[in-house]
């Protein structure tokens, strides 16, 4: 298991029914997501990291070119958020864009259970990534599982072994 710093998703297979799934852990939090659940937290994170850095112009402009105080652009970025369209499917992770004003920086905050965290931009189009790998590696995975399984060259377990050495590999 990750540190409780430390974010980790990767592919593997849901010990039920053998279907594709991406393990994710963070500090004590472990679960089993679908690819699909992958997908839309790293589409989230994406937008997250996108509407952080355009809040952030939003409120500089506000600031310096309108000289609006704090409060009255405060209010017009909720205002304009309010209007943002909502995710079409949940999250495995609660993720918000937020826009410093007193640092003129932008941050992705992520939390799932107790566990919490502050990202910049960059970190979490990097996170995206990770996890549409993952998404995508689990779905091929158990393909290749499969076809393995046919092949009858492989055991169950020599199968078993062959992804851990994969995974490792990839660490």
């Amino acid at each position: 298991m990750a540190d409780a710093d430390t974010v980790t998703i990767r592919s593997t297979t849901d010990p039920t029914d053998g279907t594709a799934a991406c393990l994710l852990t963070w500090g004590p939090i472990e679960a089993l997501l679908t690819p699909a659940k992958t997908l839309d937290t790293a589409r989230d994170l994406m937008a997250a990291a996108a509407h952080a850095e355009s809040d952030i112009a939003f409120l500089a402009m506000c600031r310096e070119q309108l000289r609006l105080d704090e409060q009255t652009a405060g209010q017009m970025l909720l205002d304009i958020r309010s209007r943002r369209p909502a995710p079409p499917t949940p999250a495995a992770l609660r993720i918000h864009a937020v826009a410093g004003y007193k640092t003129g920086r932008p941050y992705v905050h992520i939390a799932r259970g107790s566990q919490a965290a502050s990202l910049d931009p960059d970190d979490a189009r990097q996170m995206a990534v990770q996890w549409t790998q993952a998404a995508t590696a689990a779905q091929i995975d158990v393909r290749l599982r499969y076809a393995l399984g046919e092949w009858d060259r492989f055991t169950p377990d020599e199968i078993d072994r062959l992804f851990l050495t994969v995974q490792r590999l990839g660490r």
